[in-house]
């Protein structure tokens, strides 16, 4: 029987089936033939570098690393149409070579497009939102096996709950996303205490620039990274993350090569200081043995609603933990925490929300689901997680 795991291997399942899908048909007779079994369930499989249950616990799986590439390019509204399947790390020199880019994007980037917008990915900076924010048109099959092209236009402010939608309005085939013109950063780093850093942070985090942090544990100390767009030309070789100055798309992604689990949670960004202390409090006074750093970063409002930023300024803060170690009494702690100050887990990383967490932080939570309902009725695009989280009586 064929199997399913993630990146660093902690979620895995095995399925009825596996499939790689290189066309829209092939995806749309698949989609077909599932709906006409009642109860069976499909996922969608992109990079599978998300820590949460999104995939597993599903009868099918099915893989779109055959549908990636740029599509088409609109240069004078500065806009891409592009394959879901197509890894972000793709998409830089491919943009780059037609003056755009992405507006924002993670440290990471092995995530296929698809998944990154489905989960609310987002890099660092507080007049930047997250990537699905840029979306302007997305294709789906939805769970008929029909293909849809969803916008503004044609769902109006429905078309918000598709931006962060789980893979659970269909199988996304291609996004239609908003670029800009492409970019030099450079990056500086510094390192301070952890009490220089919450003395600091008001004003690093209202500076503008993308901006960060990774504070270690074990040795109460932060490295604090700035990225200022630069007119100065790049240096290469581009070389390992701390002084790098180059194209967006060079500087921005690093390499993550250990293996690891991650709970991030967002918070109001008025409320990102006082969170990020406790959290650091708990680590210096209680989980003693972590290593792993926590990361801060800020993150602009928008208006997608399952977004961790949806109608709200935000600051995320991350947890990490070794992949061979049990985090969960960890997490749990850190969770506690986060639940204090309203926070909303990321949808990619580990978390144990339930679905009345859900109904209390986002607004829109039960109008998310009765539009996803109409786009699968049957439940197809659903595993055990989602089912676990669905409003009863929708």
């Amino acid at each position: 029987m064929p199997h399913w795991q993630n990146w660093s291997g902690k979620q895995r399942s095995k399925v009825d089936l596996l499939h790689f899908a290189r066309s829209v048909d092939d995806i749309s007779a698949v989609v077909t033939r599932l709906a006409k079994t009642p109860g069976k369930r499909l996922r969608v499989a992109g990079a599978g570098h998300s820590h949460a249950p999104l995939v597993v616990g599903a009868d099918q799986v099915l893989d779109i690393s055959g549908l990636s590439g740029v599509i088409s390019t609109d240069l004078s509204h500065q806009r891409s149409k592009i394959w879901a399947g197509t890894p972000i790390y793709m998409l830089g020199r491919a943009l780059h070579d037609q003056g755009l880019a992405l507006r924002n994007q993670g440290d990471i980037d092995r995530q296929f497009l698809a998944g990154a917008c489905a989960t609310g990915t987002h890099g660092s900076g507080s007049q930047l939102q997250n990537l699905s924010a840029s979306i302007e048109s997305m294709t789906l099959v939805d769970g008929k096996g029909q293909l849809r092209v969803c916008s503004k236009a044609t769902l109006g402010d429905d078309f918000e709950a598709l931006k962060v939608g789980l893979g659970a309005f269909g199988v996304v085939t291609e996004i239609e996303i908003n670029l800009r013109p492409a970019f030099r950063l450079r990056e500086q780093s510094d390192s301070m205490s952890g009490a220089e850093v919450l003395e600091n942070l008001e004003a690093l985090s209202g500076s503008g620039a993308r901006f960060e942090f990774f504070w270690q544990p074990r040795q109460d100390a932060a490295l604090v990274k700035t990225l200022h767009e630069t007119l100065d030309p790049p240096v290469y070789p581009i070389g390992e993350e701390g002084e790098r100055c180059g194209w967006n798309f060079e500087v921005l992604p690093n390499h993550r090569p250990h293996l690891h689990t991650e709970m991030e949670y967002s918070v109001a960004a008025e409320d990102g200081p006082t969170c990020f202390a406790e959290i650091r409090e708990l680590l210096l006074h209680r989980f003693t043995d972590v290593h792993w750093p926590v990361e801060y970063r800020t993150l602009a409002r928008d208006d997608s609603w399952l977004s961790n930023a949806f109608e709200r300024e935000t600051v995320t803060i991350s947890v990490h933990e070794d992949v061979r170690n049990d985090e969960r009494g960890y997490y749990e702690a850190c969770e506690a925490i986060f639940k204090k100050y309203q926070g909303r887990p990321h949808w990619g990383k580990v978390h144990y929300a339930q679905s009345s967490d859900f109904i209390a932080s986002y607004p829109r939570w039960l109008d998310w689901w009765r539009l996803r309902n109409t786009f699968d009725p049957a439940g197809c695009f659903l595993n055990d997680f989602l089912s676990s989280v669905s409003p009863k009586g929708l």
